[in-house]
């Protein structure tokens, strides 16, 4: 029976830490890929055994592996993620988003990345294809800007989603850009920002420009979407068509803590979702509010939110967590879990009223994804 285990993704390679069934013991295996930059791991929940890396080799560049042994084994891409030559120079940095196709399109993946672009594989991530109804659509450079526009890492296309209803009703998500929904298979897209700050623009609410950090859609209801955003955290129920201001529901204690990169969704409970705070100073310092970490949960969909601290670090904490290295298992009770950018793993299995370190001394984790892994 497979367990929980938690690919780590980080600056220095990937590692891979497993939980016993009761998730109170777990074992640290790895490196892989030691001395290379992984942004992104995941499994492919369709067949239980195709394990995808996004990597930034050395030698290799932005490329994209797979494992179909639980890691025992790797087989880089034989056709990496990159813009055509007839794109107007334009290169893929690095591979930093990945999500399976729909249920019924085996061997299907997406992939986002830097600067903004999206890819298709249609045979289990060996060959990789533009997907020119995004990459070459004549508003591209209106929604996402010059590649020399972005931020210092870099734009970034995260956030794809699959709605489980029609495997052609994608959504994507930029930073910078706005979230963008296609209901043609990624042939078109049209922005869907409305409702959704962006402070940073004389007009806090354009049409696209905005800068989501994290988008969200739960199986069991694919009509809503839930926003980890630059400037707020927002729920966009598909019948209103607009993102509604959940940050705003957060406790007012003088702490902003509506900002942050990650935000999840229970496996079962389509209203209960969780975020970490970040640091909302005017100089984006990207640690915790105070110097104190803490999640957010709400039980109903962000109308109301808790505080859960018990067992972080009561001071002088000063990491944050990136928006892909906050994940939640499947298990009825969720084990939630987030990695930091000092290296450690935090584990709740009570769904966030408690908290422990389960990993130390790793690099700073770029994402950490629980999976079920063989």
């Amino acid at each position: 029976m497979a367990d929980t285990a938690l690919l780590i993704a980080t600056r220095k390679g990937l590692w891979i830490l497993r939980g016993n069934a009761a998730r109170t013991d777990w074992r640290l295996e790895g490196p892989h890929f030691l001395g290379n930059v992984i942004h992104h791991a995941r499994l492919d929940p369709r067949d239980g055994r195709t394990t995808l890396v996004a990597a930034r080799t050395g030698h290799l560049g932005p490329t994209v592996f797979r494992s179909t042994d639980a890691g025992a084994t790797w087989q880089e891409a034989v056709t990496p993620p990159a813009f055509p030559k007839a794109a107007g120079g334009r290169v893929v940095e690095h591979v930093f988003w990945l999500t399976p196709g729909h249920a019924s399109e085996p061997g299907t993946w997406y992939a986002g990345t830097s600067p903004q672009g999206l890819f298709v594989s249609s045979d289990g991530g060996l060959n990789w294809a533009s997907v020119e109804g995004f990459n070459a659509h004549p508003d591209r450079r209106a929604w996402c800007g010059d590649d020399k526009d972005q931020t210092p890492d870099g734009g970034k296309l995260h956030s794809v989603l699959v709605d489980p209803r029609d495997p052609a009703h994608l959504f994507v998500s930029m930073s910078s850009g706005g979230t963008f929904e296609s209901r043609a298979g990624g042939a078109d897209w049209t922005p869907i920002n409305q409702g959704a700050r962006a402070e940073f623009y004389p007009d806090p609410y354009p049409v696209f420009g905005q800068d989501p950090h994290c988008v969200r859609m739960h199986p069991a209801r694919p009509s809503r979407l839930y926003q980890q955003n630059h400037c707020g955290l927002f729920r966009r129920d598909e019948a209103d068509g607009r993102w509604v201001d959940i940050g705003a529901n957060l406790p007012q204690d003088g702490v902003r803590r509506d900002i942050g990169f990650g935000i999840v969704i229970h496996a079962h409970q389509p209203d209960t979702i969780w975020t970490i705070p970040m640091d909302a100073g005017s100089v984006w310092p990207r640690v915790s509010p105070e110097g104190k970490p803490c999640v957010m949960r709400s039980r109903d969909g962000g109308d109301s939110w808790q505080m859960c601290r018990s067992g972080l670090p009561g001071e002088q904490a000063w990491f944050t967590v990136l928006r892909q290295a906050l994940t939640v298992d499947g298990e009825s009770t969720a084990g939630v879990y987030f990695g930091t950018t000092g290296g450690e793993v935090w584990a709740s299995t009570d769904e966030g009223d408690n908290w422990r370190c389960i990993a130390r001394h790793l690099p700073e984790i770029y994402a950490l994804e629980a999976e079920r892994l063989a």
